[in-house]
């Protein structure tokens, strides 16, 4: 609230000073470039959909952040399904079973919600920091649900992931199947998780979105916004 103050005091014309002489924290500057080091600010999400449009700036925030990843050739684009200016990447503190192909905003938005929803989130609800992240796919040539009368999934241009579930370092195993709207801790966390993954990412489905969504969240950056 207080920085939410601090820029409407400030008015157009001090907003942009402040921009130019960066005094405003790096995720309050409107006009800034995402930074994953920096703390979650008013303008994260709007700084991390920016780079969907801008693969030379998403590549060299990853690399300002000395996130460990592989540049993949592009795969053109043939009847809906391809994909470009994707990486592969693991995780970082929290793994993945393999290395994951997927755009390169994708794995941006990824490392925030690891560093400022995840970890934050599981350390405080449960005690215990997450090593393990469990799920179903990333690139997949696909129709949304399967269904042929449908348009293409996001995951049919790497721009989607589905999560299942979660380890903590404690060996405690949470997922979506078995903790989703239960009055528990994982369950609250579950929640937790969910939000915050929305004010990340442009789309975020889970359970309560329908059946084909009981085990896992759909999470992608395409081109539609929904978080349910």
């Amino acid at each position: 609230m207080g920085a939410l103050l601090l820029l409407a005091g400030l008015g157009f014309g001090g907003l942009w000073l402040a921009h130019v002489r960066g005094w405003l924290p790096k995720g309050d500057d409107p006009w800034g470039r995402l930074d994953l080091a920096a703390p979650p600010g008013l303008f994260t999400g709007r700084q991390l959909r920016a780079l969907i449009d801008d693969p030379l700036a998403c590549v060299a925030v990853l690399k300002a952040a000395r996130i460990d990843f592989t540049a993949m050739a592009d795969q053109p684009i043939s009847e809906g399904c391809g994909y470009a200016d994707a990486v592969r990447w693991q995780g970082e503190k929290a793994r993945f079973r393999e290395p994951l192909a997927l755009t390169c905003t994708m794995a941006a938005g990824l490392v925030l919600f690891e560093r400022q929803v995840l970890q934050p989130a599981a350390t405080a609800m449960l005690g215990s920091p997450v090593t393990r992240i469990e799920d179903y796919g990333t690139y997949n040539c696909r129709n949304i649900g399967r269904e042929e009368s449908r348009r293409r999934s996001e995951h049919a241009k790497a721009n989607a992931i589905d999560l299942a579930g979660f380890t903590l370092a404690n060996g405690h195993r949470i997922t979506v199947a078995h903790d989703w709207g239960r009055k528990t801790p994982e369950g609250r966390l579950l929640a937790r998780l969910r939000d915050g993954a929305c004010g990340l990412f442009k789309v975020v489905l889970g359970p309560d979105f329908n059946a084909d969504h009981r085990d896992h969240f759909h999470i992608d950056m395409g081109p539609f916004e929904a978080c349910r």
